[in-house]
């Protein structure tokens, strides 16, 4: 008995000794420096960060090393880091309040539904909301986007802006607009590369350059009539023999056309021979006497020549002192015979036109110039004429005149053009066109490729190329137009880029934007409700 009593008296001394020391407080100070002592970390150079972050802006991070706008480094953000403790309600300030019934309806300030109950505030910190808010919010958009975020817009083009994130009623995320966009002109279009690629966008450079027109008319073969001659005697008279009786046949100078039998011009002759015949015999006589008998020779002689007599048969009658009974009368140019009226055995009288000649060695054309084009025609310029009849030549002319009337049917006025023509291939009436090379202007001036020229009757824009893949439509006076080119007096300065390709499918986009940011209200300030 005494012994179960000892056995049982030291089992309790030994459980009231550990639990004395298992009770046994403990010191404050070394717990805390126990719970305070942290796990060791790892080198930072083994490490990953997750993101970085800015170092004024914990909201705006990147997922690469980069720069703020004052060149300071952003943060890595490690995921080791504890994160800083959560604020309740009452410190937080709210990204904004959503309807609670997950409604695409959201509010920059506090507010109540129509049924009065209040809407849900979202905050940065997805974990505080209630589920419901969190689910339905939108999706903030990453910071470091290109300049100071403004507002956001309607992903669709609606003239609705919000100054926080926001879905429209598709559930669609509302668009970042950044300053960097929002002061560009109005309706500057930004296109990605992929895109500029896929529709073909070109560009091209405005330059100083002089222009040269091709003025394009079209006339016809003519006489130089500085060329053109009539065999018309002076006198009455028969042909006897027809030496050239065929129209077009060609004729050299001096070479004989017809001979002729005229009463009147062989008693001119015989009264010169007589005179002379009187003045030989009156030699002796005194001085008034062979004066008188002289001035009528001379006065003979001078009518055989007012009846045009060919010098050679004057010196023949002075030489012989006889009288022929027939004149042959000769071609006065080389050229060809373009009318005939002499017939063998006819009676012409004084005047009459026997033969009609032209020297066809240079002719012109009669170009048929618009009117809209004679401010740009100077006498000298060149042209280049080209004939139906000969397909694979070109000839060369030189504009010589400009007639001083416009014809009132077809607006157009006779521009003179000279051509050579020693192969005798351009013949009178023959239809031909003719391009005449004028030059745009006295002085070099800035000129863009037609087809950057967007012109809607009233007004003319082309669209300048501001940075890679922004475009800007601009509005231009424009002037002469000449080689594919267009002159540009106000609105693009020489070097500046426009576009040259595919400036339809641009200014169709941009002249939607511009529209739309006509309609769009300002950015909600803050403290004011989103517009809706």
């Amino acid at each position: 008995m005494n012994r179960r009593l000892w056995a049982g008296g030291v089992a309790l001394a030994v459980v009231l000794a550990a639990g004395g020391v298992w009770l046994a407080p403990r010191s404050p100070v070394a717990s805390r420096a126990a719970l305070a002592q942290p796990a060791p970390a790892r080198p930072a150079e083994a490490r990953t960060p997750l993101y970085y972050r800015n170092p004024a802006d914990a909201a705006d991070f990147s997922p690469t090393p980069k720069r703020d706008a004052q060149g300071r480094d952003y943060l890595p953000v490690y995921e080791e880091e504890t994160p800083a403790p959560v604020a309740t309600d009452a410190e937080r300030t709210p990204l904004y309040y959503q309807d609670p019934s997950g409604r695409p309806a959201y509010s920059a300030v506090p507010r109540k539904t129509a049924d009065g109950r209040d809407f849900v505030a979202v905050y940065e910190d997805p974990s505080a909301p209630p589920a419901a808010a969190t689910a339905a919010a939108p999706t903030p958009a990453p910071g470091g986007g290109p300049g100071r975020l403004l507002y956001y817009r309607n992903p669709m083009g609606l003239p609705d802006t919000s100054p926080v994130p926001k879905k429209d009623s598709m559930g669609m995320d509302y668009i970042a607009v950044y300053e960097e966009e929002a002061n560009q002109p109005a309706g500057t279009v930004t296109v990605s590369p992929q895109r500029v690629q896929m529709l073909g966008v070109r560009t091209e450079a405005a330059v100083e350059r002089a222009l040269t027109r091709s003025v394009r008319a079209v006339g016809t073969i003519a006489v130089d009539e500085r060329r053109l001659v009539v065999v018309a005697p002076r006198f009455e008279g028969w042909i006897q023999r027809l030496l050239v009786n065929e129209t077009g046949q060609p004729v050299r100078r001096g070479q004989p056309l017809f001979e002729v039998y005229s009463p009147e011009l062989a008693a001119a002759e015989q009264e010169y021979v007589i005179a002379r015949e009187a003045g030989r015999a009156m030699a002796d006589a005194d001085r008034a006497v062979r004066s008188s008998t002289a001035g009528i020779a001379d006065a003979a002689l001078a009518r055989l020549r007012n009846f045009d007599l060919p010098e050679g048969e004057v010196t023949r009658l002075r030489r012989s002192g006889t009288v022929s009974r027939t004149l042959t009368l000769s071609a006065p140019i080389d050229g060809v015979v373009l009318e005939k009226n002499a017939v063998q055995g006819m009676r012409f009288a004084p005047g009459d036109t026997l033969y009609r000649l032209a020297d066809l060695s240079t002719v012109w054309l009669l170009a048929e110039v618009f009117e809209q084009d004679l401010g740009l025609i100077r006498p000298g310029q060149e042209a280049t004429i080209g004939l139906t009849a000969y397909p694979e030549r070109s000839f060369d002319g030189k504009v010589t005149f400009l007639y001083p009337t416009v014809n009132a049917t077809t607006r157009t006025a006779r521009v003179r053009i000279e051509i050579p023509n020693p192969d005798q291939l351009l013949k009178p009436d023959m239809y031909a066109t003719v391009e005449i090379a004028a030059a745009v202007g006295t002085a070099p001036m800035v000129v863009v490729p037609d087809s950057s020229v967007l012109d809607t009757g009233t007004r003319q824009t082309v669209l300048v190329e501001r940075a890679a893949g922004r475009y800007e439509p601009r509005a231009v006076s424009v002037g002469r137009r000449a080689d594919g080119y267009v002159e540009i007096r106000r609105g693009v300065a020489a070097g500046e880029k426009v576009v040259v390709g595919a400036n339809f499918l641009i200014d169709a986009e941009s002249n939607l934007r511009a529209a739309l940011q006509a309609f769009a209200p300002p950015p909600a300030a803050p403290g004011q409700e989103a517009p809706r």
